[in-house]
């Protein structure tokens, strides 16, 4: 279901997921629902991400179930603790809390249990086949495959050697524990694929216990079965590995089989083993973006962005620095609803619901970019004045902040023009202009620097009432934002756009890699003026600048008295006519 606006917390949300979730619940196949989000602590999570963490907590939350936070540590040689340390981080920011903290490691003797069992009932065999090996007997999608020389191996020297892969014997890749299944099955995943691997890499959380691990597949589903998950959503990439995630389930049968999950139970984590139901859904992909962990990571070593939490970054640690909300997100993943089918989304679609949740929460300041200085000849030099202007226009309930007005004021040098465009609405030589809630300029002469330069706007000022109120007569086109130069902090304002200039820096045309395709204005730094009710912003602070754009105070380099704000999108796409 597509949606242009949330719906109401009493309107039940319909997709197929959440239809299939009811029909198991009247069906009485599961008392509650229990979903988990289960990253792999390999990388930082990405926008693609909020997609799948707002479903799992999402779903769960609105049927009155749990969802785990499940951290697949099961390749440690890719794993760091810093990854972990911000997957908790962004799940809490976009405001959800995980019933339980798991980890796959968790199951590593169960898993391990679970794979004898295999053993001993003739569905898994080890064998000795290189990985080359097995890649290249493993057939194409037109050619079956071919069997491995060891898969009829007995019982008794199956389980000796997986022993003995346990207790560190070989070296790494020498040998492998395979599921056996069909080498000529239409879908590859069947073809006997791996469930361990030798790799003698120290785990965070294990240590040296285990020189094996289970592969993603085996560790995915079955831990999935312990945990008592009832709906395993997931991506659509994973539609072809469901067969294996069924297989993997019901050839243990953990339900049936409580022994293996008797060290589990004596180190006292509770369990409520089951059978889990796999159900997939489109991906979150948008354009003007990559989101390869191996490309972003290319783009953080080599220099070509300021690191993981750059605000041009896909990731979520970027987005947030850049001024995202979690409640965009949510009306941006709302909107979009849930679909089987991927496609590359337009990016406008994030920016605009970026947009609306600022517009209707985001407090109102001025700020100029780049200063062009006003003096308003008719104003005494000595004179403070105070204005109170709105902090948002259409939410009273906001209440009223401080302007300070003084003779002397920063306005954006593209407000003025010399000689005018065509249309051009804003001040010129000879010309009126409005002040945001502070009367009527009239510019009577410039101020130019050697170079010819405009430097100095010298104006008269007119508080009358804008059109409209009663006393006023004069009637002028145009309004602009200003600061006043006595009063305004000095401050670091960053303009972030788009990383890239084409839709699909993927695409590989003419040769050109997203390399070729970065966007060299994607990050400017100027130096302004914000006034000081917005100077006194808290970092992630977010404000509209009033007929520029939204920004939203760094969370890091942002202070007070050194001012630090990112743009975090524009008031429009100015991309479509790009494009």
């Amino acid at each position: 279901m597509t949606t242009s606006e949330p719906q109401s917390e009493t309107t039940p949300r319909q997709d197929f997921i959440r239809q299939a979730i009811r029909d198991d619940l009247a069906a009485g196949r599961h008392a509650s629902i229990r979903t988990r989000f289960p990253p792999e602590p390999n990388g930082y999570l990405h926008i693609g991400h909020a997609k799948a963490i707002a479903l799992n907590f999402g779903i769960a939350n609105e049927f009155g179930g749990r969802c785990n936070l499940r951290l697949d540590d099961t390749n440690p040689a890719k794993e760091d603790p810093g990854y972990v340390a911000a997957i908790m981080e962004d799940v809490h920011w976009l405001g959800y809390e995980w019933a339980s903290l798991r980890h796959a490691s968790d199951y590593f003797e169960e898993l391990y249990l679970a794979a004898e069992k295999l053993i001993r009932q003739g569905d898994a065999y080890v064998d000795d086949l290189t990985p080359e090996e097995i890649r290249a007997w493993r057939g194409s999608l037109t050619e079956p495959g071919r069997q491995s020389p060891y898969r009829n191996r007995n019982v008794e020297e199956n389980l000796d050697l997986f022993r003995r892969m346990r207790a560190g014997e070989f070296a790494d890749a020498s040998r492998t524990l395979r599921a056996k299944i069909d080498m000529a099955s239409d879908n590859m995943n069947l073809r006997d694929p791996a469930l361990y691997r030798i790799k003698k890499v120290r785990h965070p959380h294990t240590g040296d216990t285990w020189p094996i691990y289970p592969m993603y597949d085996f560790a995915h589903s079955l831990s999935d079965a312990i945990e008592g998950i009832t709906h395993s959503l997931c991506t659509l990439e994973f539609e072809d590995h469901r067969p294996l995630y069924d297989w993997c389930i019901d050839k243990v049968d953990l339900a049936g089989n409580p022994a293996l999950l008797r060290p589990l139970l004596d180190s006292g984590i509770p369990l409520e083993a089951g059978r889990p139901r796999q159900i997939e859904f489109s991906r979150l992909n948008f354009n003007f973006l990559v989101l390869s962990k191996r490309k972003l990571l290319a783009l953080v070593e080599d220099g070509l962005v300021d690191g993981w939490d750059d605000p041009r970054m896909p990731t979520l640690q970027g987005i947030r620095r850049r001024g995202y909300t979690p409640s965009a997100l949510k009306l941006m993943v709302e909107r979009l609803g849930i679909g089987k089918q991927n496609s590359l989304l337009d990016i406008s679609i994030l920016e605009g619901a970026l947009r609306d949740d600022l517009d209707a929460t985001a407090p109102r300041r001025m700020a100029v970019i780049d200063p062009l200085r006003m003096v308003l000849t008719n104003i005494d030099a000595d004179h403070e004045g105070t204005l109170f202007l709105p902090n948002h226009p259409k939410d009273a309930a906001q209440g009223e902040r401080e302007v300070p007005f003084s003779r002397e004021l920063w306005i954006d040098r593209e407000d003025f023009a010399e000689v005018p465009p065509p249309g051009f609405k804003r001040l010129t030589v000879g010309g009126d202009v409005r002040l945001r809630g502070a009367g009527i300029v009239r510019c009577d002469e410039v101020v130019k620097d050697a170079a010819s330069n405009v430097i100095e706007l010298l104006c008269t000022h007119d508080p009358e009432p804008c059109p409209g109120i009663e006393g006023s007569s004069r009637k002028v086109k145009g309004t602009i934002h200003w600061v006043s130069a006595k009063h305004g902090v000095p401050a670091e304002i960053r303009l972030y756009d788009r990383l890239f200039t084409v839709p699909d820096p993927d695409a590989g045309e003419d040769g050109k890699t997203y390399r070729d395709h970065l966007n060299l204005e994607s990050c400017r730094s100027l130096r302004g003026y914000v006034e000081p009710a917005a100077a006194k912003a808290t970092p992630e602070q977010s404000f509209q600048f009033e007929r520029t754009g939204y920004f939203v105070a760094d969370r890091f380099d942002h202070h007070p008295s050194a001012p630090v704000f990112n743009r975090s999108v524009a008031l429009r796409d100015t991309w479509a006519r790009r494009v």
